[in-house]
């Protein structure tokens, strides 16, 4: 880090202590700001929390999620577009019921309904599969990005006009000690930069539909989802009833 650098790093650190420890006032953002940027926290908080819950809602066994995350993080490694899938429980039951059932023999009315079962969850498995993929690509993955770039990106400016603005605040208790240009170029920085974050949360909270957007793309897919599985499990039904 240059001289220069250093110097800025002191001043800001100097009028943090100062502030923080000594009362001093910094100067104030207007409320209107300030409002914006506890929107776009509470929007951040929303985003981060409806994800999590999200995948939870998807793969509710911490050890699946935890294997899931592990092939996600390897397949972008190696630039898979498809994340490599998990096993579905619905999967699994059925691959029981059909091991059982092929075990107990045609002879066997539990054994038949065993294979009927177990063929009809198989293919709620495939529909489960169906859903994640519409999940991720509708609604995770957008939110995700959101996470990376739009909410990062603010928290950047933010940070930076914070510096700002301390390098503002410093050198303006010493007007009259420093040169006017100094003190001016000051000023311009953090104007600078909150405008810069200003615009960027303006951005983020006005295009808000896109959000609600994603909702709905999560829920038609989840009507989809038990759509299917009502139909398949009406035919299983069916079919046990005859039995």
């Amino acid at each position: 880090m240059s001289v220069a650098g250093l110097k800025k790093q002191f001043y800001k650190a100097s009028q943090l202590v100062s502030e923080k420890v000594g009362g001093a006032e910094g100067t104030k953002l207007d409320e209107d700001f300030k409002e914006m940027e506890k929107k776009v926290d509470v929007t951040s908080k929303a985003v981060t929390e409806v994800l999590a819950r999200t995948i939870e809602y998807l793969q509710p066994n911490p050890a699946s999620r935890a294997k899931l995350t592990m092939l996600n993080t390897v397949s972008k490694i190696r630039g898979q577009v498809k994340n490599p899938g998990y096993p579905q429980s619905e999967g699994l039951l059925g691959e029981c019921m059909i091991r059982h059932g092929k075990e107990l023999g045609g002879e066997s009315n539990f054994g038949d309904a065993l294979l009927d079962a177990g063929e009809s969850m198989k293919r709620l498995a495939e529909v489960k599969d169906s859903l994640d993929i519409e999940v991720k690509q509708n609604f995770i993955d957008p939110l995700q990005n959101l996470c990376d770039k739009d909410l990062k990106e603010i928290q950047h400016h933010l940070k930076k006009l914070e510096g700002r603005r301390l390098d503002f605040d410093y050198r303006k208790k010493r007007q009259g000690r420093i040169p006017d240009e100094e003190l001016r170029q000051a000023l311009e920085k953090f104007e600078e930069s909150k405008e810069v974050a200003e615009t960027s949360m303006h951005n983020l909270l006005e295009t808000d539909i896109e959000q609600v957007s994603q909702l709905s793309a999560l829920v038609d897919a989840q009507l989809d989802y038990h759509r299917q599985a009502v139909q398949i499990l009406d035919e299983l039904a069916d079919k046990l009833k005859r039995r």
